[in-house]
């Protein structure tokens, strides 16, 4: 399981991944599963069942099919 990066900023910690520029819609599915609680479900069940979510690849192909495109 990927830890979450974390910077102190003046006290406060804050999420680097919410702040970092989405490459495509991976990230952006990313974002949306990890603010719900999505993705920690997903992730304790498929720890419990010893199965590997497969979340890294989906996310990763689905930033090379969607990329996001920045002016």
């Amino acid at each position: 399981m990927k830890e979450v990066k974390q910077q102190e900023e003046d006290g406060v910690a804050v999420d680097i991944d919410n702040i970092m520029k989405s490459r495509g819609l991976g990230d952006d599915i990313h974002k949306f599963t990890t603010a719900t609680g999505i993705k920690s479900l997903v992730d304790s069940v498929s720890k419990g069942l010893n199965i590997p979510c497969g979340c890294e690849g989906r996310r990763e192909a689905m930033n090379k099919i969607f990329p996001r495109r920045y002016k």
